[in-house]
C-alpha cells in the first residue's frame, strides 16, 4: 500500500535490517512522517490519472498501427491490380504475336543456362588471370635476384653466338656438299681416264680373240653422296659384259693386273719417274709376253722427255729382258746371282752378250 505505519528500530536490529539509511557517515536516522488520509487520497487519484493517460496513449498507438496496416493493404491491392493488368496486357500481346509460352520459357531456361555458363567461364578466367598475375609477380621477384643482373646483355651475346654457330654450320654443310660433289666428279673423271688407258693397253697387249677389252666398274655403296665404292674388273666381248673373277685364266689375270697398274701409274703418277715390275711375265705365254714388252716400250717412248723417268723390271725371262733392252733404250743390265755359299753378286752385263 502507498502508506505503511512507522516501525521504530530496536536496539537488537542489525544495520542491514535497518536499511540503507543507517550509516555511520550519515546523519542520525529520523522516522518518516505519517501521511494524512487526505494526502493519501490525492496520491491515489494522481496515480489513477497517470494510468488512464497511459491507456489512452496505448489505444491511440494501436489505432495508428491499424490505420498504417490498412493503408499498406490498400496499396498492395492497388499494386496487385496494376501488375495483374500489366501481365494480362503482356499475355495478350504475346498471344497476338503468336508466341508460345512454353517456347519462351524454354528459351529463357537456355538463356539462363548460358548466362550461368558464362559466369562460370568468367570466374575460371579470373582465376587464371590471378594465377598468371601471381606467376608474373614471382618471376619479377626472381628476376630481381643479383644473379640475373645484366641478363639482357648476356642473352644478346648468347643469341649472337648461337646465330654465328648456325651460320658456320650451314657454311660447313654447303662446303661438305660441294666437296663431296667435287670428289665424285673427280672420281668419275679419273675412272674414265683409267678405263681409257686400260682399254688401249689391253687391245695392244692381249693377243687372244675371246676378250675385246677390260674395264673397271665402281659401284657406289651406302647412302647417297657417300664416297664409298666397290670396284670390280669386267671383260667385254661385243655387247656382253662379264665379271673376270672366276672366268679368266691365270695368264689373263696377271696381264689384267699389270695393265691396271700401268694405267694407274699413267693416270696418277705422271710426275713419278720410277716404274717397277717384279716378274711381269709370270703365267704369260710368249705372244702375250712379247705384247707386254712392246707396251712397255711404248711407255718408255712416251716418257722419253721426262728426265726422272726410270723403268725397273725384275725378271728371269731373258728373251723378255732382251726385247726390252734394245740398243735405243738400254746398253746393259744388272745380273744378280748366288754363289755356292749363297752369297748374292751383282754384275753389269751387256744385253746382247
Amino acid at each position: 500500500t502507498p502508506w505503511s505505519p512507522w516501525i521504530a528500530p530496536s536496539p537488537t536490529m542489525s544495520r542491514r535490517a535497518m536499511g540503507p539509511r543507517w550509516s555511520k557517515s550519515r546523519a542520525p536516522w529520523h522516522p518518516p512522517i505519517p501521511r494524512s488520509p487526505r494526502a493519501s487520497a490525492c496520491w491515489r487519484s494522481k496515480k489513477t490519472l497517470q494510468g488512464d493517460k497511459q491507456g489512452a496513449i496505448q489505444r491511440q498507438e494501436e489505432l495508428r498501427r491499424d490505420l498504417e496496416d490498412n493503408i499498406a493493404y490498400l496499396r498492395g491491392k492497388e499494386e496487385e491490380a496494376k501488375l495483374t493488368a500489366e501481365v494480362d496486357s503482356l499475355m495478350a500481346q504475346m498471344h497476338a504475336a503468336g508466341a508460345d509460352v512454353q517456347t519462351m520459357e524454354a528459351n529463357l531456361k537456355r538463356q539462363v543456362a548460358a548466362k550461368d555458363e558464362l559466369k562460370g567461364e568468367y570466374a575460371e578466367s579470373q582465376g587464371r588471370v590471378k594465377a598468371h598475375q601471381e606467376a608474373m609477380a614471382a618471376c619479377k621477384k626472381e628476376l630481381s635476384d643479383p644473379q640475373y643482373k645484366g641478363v639482357d646483355k648476356r642473352l644478346s651475346k648468347q643469341v649472337v653466338e648461337l646465330k654465328t654457330c648456325e651460320m658456320v654450320n650451314q657454311d660447313l654443310d654447303r662446303y661438305h656438299t660441294a666437296l663431296d660433289r667435287a670428289l665424285m666428279a673427280f672420281h668419275a673423271s679419273k675412272m674414265n681416264d683409267i678405263n681409257k688407258v686400260v682399254r688401249e693397253l689391253w687391245q695392244r697387249t692381249y693377243r687372244g680373240q675371246d676378250i675385246d677389252f677390260i674395264q673397271i666398274r665402281s659401284d657406289a655403296e651406302g647412302a647417297q653422296g657417300r664416297s664409298s665404292y666397290n670396284y670390280r674388273v669386267v671383260m667385254i666381248v661385243g655387247d656382253a659384259e662379264l665379271e673376270m673373277r672366276g672366268r679368266c685364266s691365270a695368264g689373263q689375270k696377271v696381264l689384267a693386273c699389270l695393265i691396271i697398274r700401268l694405267a694407274l701409274a699413267e693416270t696418277f703418277c705422271l710426275n713419278c719417274g720410277i716404274l717397277a715390275l717384279d716378274e711381269p711375265t709370270t703365267n704369260l705365254d710368249a705372244p702375250n709376253a712379247d705384247s707386254l714388252a712392246r707396251s712397255l716400250i711404248d711407255i718408255m717412248h712416251s716418257r722419253r722427255d721426262q728426265e726422272n723417268f726410270q723403268l725397273i723390271v725384275i725378271t728371269h725371262d731373258m728373251s723378255f729382258a732382251q726385247l726390252l733392252g734394245q740398243r735405243e733404250h738400254a746398253d746393259y743390265y744388272w745380273r744378280i746371282t748366288k754363289d755356292d755359299n749363297q752369297h748374292s753378286h751383282i754384275e753389269c752385263e751387256n744385253i746382247y752378250e
